[in-house]
């Protein structure tokens, strides 16, 4: 199997959404394990949100990163003045008479309008603050890109999971359904025995409640096929009337390299939860650093244009003002903050540091019980397949010697329920060892478009039907899931 190789440049965003897009481009066909993945891909909304999210970050790269550009700014205002003056100079308040008796009194009444006009531009020269912000937002952003595969591939085993649920449940309920058939015709000829005399009407009461046990067993195996079927729904949005079964001829064998280590080694390489703590450690170390800048000088470059215009009696005509310069602010005191901010950081970086260490013992350990359990489970399908030809031998053996006196009813029901449970045992384990492979390799960080497709190869193309729950409202159903219309982005 290929393996992908992680990028976290931005072209490279997209990551295993790219390849598993470009490859689902297929004809219409039943609902196989690559459509439903696809689906999965268009509609889930936990993955539209990831995506989401990591536009988010992206954007907030660019935020920062604005704080290193010319800033400029412009502010105007338009302004009506009414100025009314009563008080005049006691020099003129005398009682002689002449034109300048009164000319001290309301000779300051004015009405007139101002506008005024500022400009002003700035440029950082040295701002240490801002560029740390700027390094620590691209380092989000490579964590983002870990987070953003690590959901992806988290939906994709989720839908496997789901997928092979639904056939597992199905598959126990055949075998449930055939054992009640079975039991009820033991039930039936246990009646008809004990009615001419031939057996004890114990053995007709031993044979009811291996009935109803068998009976309570398909209830329990038909939940639980809904169950699995409305599993697959909410991980798509999306209602399957069938969709295609898995093949006898599937290959069971260990996983390949066989060894163990191989599997730890890519793990620690490629899982994206552990790349995307260890790019956390890388933000929380920018995080010291941006603490740290807080106490170097900021210097920035400014230029301002200002203009003013007045017809005020008084004061007309206009005047302007011109000035262009360099600036620097010294951070000498804040207060302790600085020094608070670089301890806050250091203790981040740490917890970071485990966190990282954390997820990397969880993968290990999971790496390396997913292979044991692989490789346990291919014994355990050979095993299981052979017990089902064993009790197969056993109940015939057993009904022979029911038939000719040498065993009683009670030794027949117990052979049928052995067979049937050996069946289901045996669905059981192959989708087990399905669905632990898928994992190991989503552990591996080596879940991807091929990985599905070659479990697809080992669909048979034949459909497994589902009833779909009746109504006898039209479409109640359908109405009792939607969730509702999808939310548009930036409203």
């Amino acid at each position: 199997m290929r393996l992908a190789h992680w990028a976290v440049n931005a072209p490279f965003r997209p990551l295993l959404l790219a390849v598993l897009t470009s490859s689902f481009i297929l004809p219409a066909q039943a609902a196989d394990l690559v459509t439903i993945t696809r689906d999965a891909l268009n509609n889930n909304a936990a993955l539209a949100s990831a995506r989401s999210e990591f536009s988010s970050v992206e954007a907030a790269r660019d935020v920062a990163r604005g704080g290193l550009l010319p800033q400029v700014n412009a502010s105007g205002s338009a302004t009506h003045n009414e100025q009314f003056e009563s008080q005049g100079s006691a020099r003129n308040t005398g009682t002689g008479t002449g034109a300048g008796a009164n000319a001290g009194v309301g000779g300051g009444d004015d009405s007139y309008n101002t506008v005024s006009l500022t400009l002003e531009a700035t440029q950082a020269l040295f701002n240490a603050v801002t560029r740390q912000e700027v390094t620590q937002a691209e380092r989000q952003i490579d964590q983002q890109v870990y987070l953003l595969a690590a959901t992806e591939q988290q939906l994709l085993i989720d839908v496997a999971s789901a997928y092979f649920d639904i056939l597992r449940a199905y598959e126990v309920l055949e075998a449930r359904l055939a054992q009640e058939r079975a039991i009820g015709r033991q039930l039936e000829q246990a009646r008809e025995q004990f009615e001419v005399g031939l057996i004890a009407i114990t053995e007709v009461e031993e044979a009811r409640a291996s009935f109803d046990q068998s009976r309570a067993d398909r209830i329990a195996a038909e939940s639980n096929l809904q169950v699995s079927f409305e599993v697959l729904e909410q991980l798509t949005g999306q209602r399957y009337a069938s969709i295609e079964a898995l093949g006898d001829s599937m290959p069971i064998a260990v996983p390949s390299p066989t060894d163990r280590n191989y599997w730890v080694e890519q793990a620690i390489e490629r899982n994206p939860q552990v790349l995307a703590q260890q790019a956390g450690i890388e933000v929380s170390r920018v995080g010291v650093e941006l603490a740290r800048a807080g106490r170097l000088p900021t210097v920035q470059a400014f230029a301002n244009y200002q203009y003013a215009d007045s017809d005020s009696d008084v004061v007309s005509g206009y005047d302007t003002s011109a000035q262009v310069g360099v600036s620097a602010n010294v951070p000498i005191y804040t207060g302790g903050s600085t020094s608070a901010s670089i301890r806050q950081g250091t203790f981040q970086l740490e917890s970071s540091q485990y966190d990282f260490e954390s997820q990397r013992r969880t993968t290990i350990q999971q790496v390396r019980s997913l292979y044991t359990q692989v490789s346990n489970n291919v014994e355990t399908v050979e095993a299981r397949q052979q017990a089902i030809v064993s009790n197969r031998s056993a109940l015939e053996a057993t009904r022979a010697g029911y038939e000719v006196g040498t065993r009683n009813i009670v030794d027949v029901l117990n052979a049928e329920q052995n067979l049937y449970n050996a069946i289901a045992n045996y669905a059981e384990a192959r989708y087990d060892y399905v669905v632990n492979l898928l994992s190991l390799r989503q552990q591996a960080g080596l879940l991807d478009v091929e990985a599905i497709e070659e479990v697809n190869a080992w669909l048979t193309g034949d459909d497994v039907n589902f009833n779909l729950p009746e109504s006898n409202e039209p479409d109640a159903y359908q109405r009792a899931m939607d969730i509702g219309a999808p939310p548009t982005p930036g409203a």
